[in-house]
């Protein structure tokens, strides 16, 4: 989580599937970027903005992710509020009665860095099935 270290995309739009490591029922997921005093800058506009997580019915096989239904469950739409803390959770509104081992997060927008957006860390809470 040093500045610098953090998974960075091109532009303000991206996404990326995560397998957990065991079929969880997701009650929350927590998104966190460095604070302002720590950028160089003194600013986080590289920070996520408006995120969405989804759920997905995917099976995993060697060479890749292949469609196994090919369905998408929105979880939660949420904004990364860069005037608050560096670590920021977002509780589900409901533990869904299925438990899943992929999820998907998409960012949609950063706070205005037209170059890159990035992300320190993702955490994903739950019961493991």
């Amino acid at each position: 989580v040093s500045i610098g270290n953090c998974w960075a995309f091109q532009g303000q739009q991206g996404q990326v599937v995560i397998r957990l490591p065991a079929r969880v029922h997701l009650t929350a997921i927590t998104l966190q970027h460095n604070v302002d005093e720590a950028s160089p800058l003194g600013m986080v506009i590289s920070a996520p903005r408006d995120v969405s997580a989804y759920l997905l019915s995917l099976c995993l096989v060697l060479q890749g992710l292949q469609e196994n239904g090919g369905e998408e469950i929105l979880l939660a739409n949420f904004t990364y509020d860069v005037a608050g803390t560096s670590i920021q959770t977002f509780p589900l509104k409901a533990p869904f009665p299925t438990a899943f081992h992929l999820i998907k997060l998409a960012v949609t927008s950063n706070w205005e860095n037209p170059e890159y957006t990035c992300i320190y860390r993702v955490r994903v809470h739950g019961q493991m099935a």
